[in-house]
């Protein structure tokens, strides 16, 4: 279908009182309608001005009781055609955001938020999902969720689980307070190095830094190298920048080999960790959902309560047995929300936890067999929130 555009004619005011009451009686049927203009807003300070303003136009001329009589015929002209260029930018379909889709997931130039500081093992999974992207620090993991909310970063990469360590749960109760979706997944192994001053030496050190997790996964290593003092930080990339700061001698830091080169820093052990299956896997948020497709492996996150009752969770979990869809993960968390139940048919009502349950589907929301389960599971749970369907990670962590 061709493109059309409208011309609107800007107001012209009544004429004196004549004798044709026809031409008066057009004119006031007519409505007045605002005018507005619309201006750039100022620029910011690196001289970007994407952002748009509207606002009232300035207050017309007031106009004398004896106007030139305006001929009728050529308002009832057709409009000249306009073209497409002067057609507003928020008309064009081109202007407005598109969906993404598993294919574009390496778009170049994206700003990715993770938790931490510069060197830290979630600033290596960004980079390892996104390798031409621009980091962006955050203190905490709910500053790296409203950093994507608020369109100060496209993405966040965050942790969810760790071979090891287990979930952080932390992530898994920031997914319901924020609507971001999970549009991805990266494992990263995380190989833990012994860093140090130049020039310092193992048998120098007395004490080494890092974050808790860090330590108590070299625990062993750390007692054979003869190191007996730890010092516990909010960060393993905080703990070299501090020794690179401080200059000191007789401590040194468990981070990666990524800290050791922003801080100047000699890797004096590489693999450090009692065990070396560390895998951490993180997740990969974004404001908008990717289209997911059926030609690739696909994982798709869900979330859901249930009444409380015997055979509740099995005649959940049948849904997806039934239909042959694999479980890689189910996790129950206390519902924040709704913290306690009362059980019913009791003299003294009991009180009961009322749980959510995360699960993991090895399918994807394009799949109508995925679509069915979930559609059966909705007929009698009590909450059901999808978190993303997306590309299973395939590549050797």
């Amino acid at each position: 279908m061709a493109s059309t555009a409208c011309l609107w004619l800007p107001f012209l005011p009544a004429r004196a009182r004549s004798a044709n009451p026809a031409s008066t009686a057009t004119a006031s049927s007519s409505p007045r309608r605002p005018s507005l203009k619309c201006s750039a807003a100022n620029a910011n300070a690196n001289g970007n001005s994407n952002s748009v303003s509207i606002s009232p136009a300035s207050p017309r001329a007031t106009v004398a009781d004896s106007v030139e009589p305006v001929d009728i015929n050529e308002l009832r002209r057709p409009p000249a055609p306009v073209s497409i260029s002067t057609v507003p930018a928020a008309r064009d379909p081109r202007w407005l955001p598109r969906p993404l889709t598993s294919a574009g997931m390496m778009e170049e130039g994206l700003k990715v938020a993770y938790q931490g500081f510069p060197g830290a093992y979630s600033e290596a999974a960004a980079k390892k999902a996104y390798p031409n992207c621009q980091t962006v620090p955050c203190e905490h993991f709910d500053t790296a969720f409203q950093a994507v909310q608020n369109w100060v970063a496209d993405r966040a990469v965050l942790p969810l689980e760790n071979t090891l360590g287990g979930s952080i749960h932390r992530n898994y109760d920031l997914l319901l307070q924020h609507r971001l979706h999970i549009v991805g997944e990266v494992r990263l192994a995380v190989r833990h190095c012994l860093l140090a001053n130049p020039g310092v030496k193992i048998e120098n050190l007395k004490s080494a830094m890092s974050h808790p997790q860090a330590l108590a996964q070299c625990e062993h290593t750390l007692t054979e190298l003869g190191i007996e003092h730890r010092e516990a930080v909010d960060d393993t990339a905080v703990a070299a920048k501090f020794i690179a700061e401080q200059i000191l001698q007789d401590t040194g830091a468990i981070a990666s080999s990524l800290a050791a080169e922003l801080y100047g820093l000699e890797v004096l052990g590489e693999n450090i960790q009692d065990d070396k299956d560390n895998v951490t896997r993180f997740m990969m948020l974004a404001r908008e959902s990717i289209i997911p497709c059926t030609d690739k492996p696909f994982k798709t996150s869900i979330v859901f309560s249930l009444e409380e009752g015997p055979g509740q969770l099995f005649k959940a979990l049948a849904v997806f047995a039934l239909r042959e869809i694999n479980l890689t993960k189910i996790e129950s968390r206390p519902h924040k929300k709704r913290p306690l139940r009362v059980a019913d048919g009791c003299s003294s009502p009991l009180k009961h936890f009322d749980y959510l349950f995360y699960v993991d589907l090895e399918a994807s929301t394009a799949d109508p067999k995925t679509q069915n389960a979930l559609v059966n599971l909705k007929e009698f749970a009590t909450f059901l929130q999808v978190l993303g369907s997306y590309p299973t990670d395939m590549s050797e962590p």
